[in-house]
């Protein structure tokens, strides 16, 4: 029974052993820790629970740039290492019988989950910094679900590996000429492929953004966008039929005349998205918490914000009492000195310190008092 890649002596590098594996393997987990702390971040900033709502912190003010960069660049990093990693252990999979006892055939099925749910993870995730979702199910419940299945096979397999993993730890000299070069060639991968995405929220580094899906100075304004005017259905808004209703105690309606009148505040603040793309920007127009005070609503209330836009999963947000009474949290009516180009949100927009780009919502005509 043991012909083609069953047969012995099939796999002839000396690379297949542990030393590799366990060197790959520490880089690899470094990269998928970091990748999955700031995308439970992410998730805890877009859908909080009930209890962390009102403790969600509005500074620093690029906390969310800095953090959602950071899980896309090491996911992207994680891509090549766990191609290594997988090319390092392959063999085991055709290891002869393939199952010696019951606890070998779970240890085996349970790598099997492991190995998909990574798999899946990343490239879900890279087709996601490319907004192509070629798949029948929602990405973000199942990006997060797959990062707890993922980080939670990872951790039994350590735990069930850990002798052989103490073993291999330190490097035994004479070490192996081919595992430096090899080890040196994923290396120099991993650097490619970080220096010339990671661009796209890493200011320094834009010069280098060769392969990233967006440059975050391309776009109406100097500033990318995800949604148009167009696709939300809000390109017809003018300032002549629009009004904003702040609904709180005291109810009050303003036009754009009116809220020109009222004292104007402008503010630095970057746009970050969960594409990983952000971007800084002089926003300007009237603090959030001026208009709440004008509606009567008290300091620890959150609100409810409305969008013109037809549909879509972000057409009504909520946001936090520490959000909402941030000085640097506005209701911006211009960017960089000029009125909003209808892509950015023209009439009016939210932009917030700390806040995923997803949440600064767009084409504002009604604030709500909850």
């Amino acid at each position: 029974m043991r012909r083609g890649p069953l047969r012995e002596g099939t796999f002839t590098s000396a690379l297949h052993e542990p030393r590799t594996a366990v060197v790959i393997g520490r880089w690899l987990g470094a990269a998928l820790l970091t990748c999955f702390l700031t995308g439970l971040l992410s998730h805890l900033l877009q859908q909080p629970p009930g209890w962390l709502r009102d403790h969600l912190p509005s500074r620093p003010v690029n906390g969310y740039q800095v953090t959602q960069g950071l899980h896309v660049i090491s996911g992207i990093a994680a891509i090549p290492l766990l191609g290594a990693k997988l090319w390092t252990v392959y063999p085991r999979l055709f290891e002869w019988p393939p199952a010696r006892s019951v606890l070998h055939a779970l240890e085996r099925l349970s790598i099997a989950i492991l190995v998909g749910a990574m798999v899946l993870e990343v490239f879900t995730g890279l087709l996601n910094t490319l907004q192509w979702y070629p798949w029948p199910f929602p990405f973000r419940q199942t990006h997060f679900w797959l990062a707890w299945l993922a980080v939670g096979g990872l951790l039994l397999h350590i735990a069930a590996k850990a002798p052989l993993i103490a073993r291999h730890w330190r490097r035994v000299r004479p070490g192996l000429a081919q595992r430096r070069a090899f080890l040196t060639a994923v290396t120099a991968s991993v650097g490619v492929v970080t220096l010339t995405t990671a661009g796209q929220s890493v200011p320094w580094l834009r010069a280098l953004d060769l392969f990233a899906p967006r440059r975050p100075d391309v776009g109406p304004q100097g500033l990318p966008v995800n949604r148009t005017a167009v696709q939300a259905g809000t390109s017809t808004a003018s300032a002549e039929n629009w009004q904003l209703t702040v609904q709180g105690p005291h109810p009050i309606r303003l036009t754009l005349a009116d809220l020109a009148q009222l004292p104007q505040t402008t503010a630095e603040l970057p746009i970050a998205c969960v594409e990983g793309w952000s971007a800084s920007a002089h926003w300007t127009g009237v603090r959030v918490r001026d208009l709440l005070d004008l509606a009567g609503a008290p300091a620890d209330a959150h609100v409810q914000i409305t969008s013109l836009e037809k549909d879509g999963p972000y057409r009504v947000t909520d946001m936090p009492a520490g959000y909402a009474r941030d000085p640097l949290t506005l209701l911006a009516l211009r960017v960089n000195g000029q009125v909003l180009d209808p892509d950015h949100g023209y009439p009016a927009r939210i932009i917030a310190p700390n806040r995923p780009g997803v949440l600064q919502t767009k084409w504002v005509t009604r604030i709500e008092v909850l």
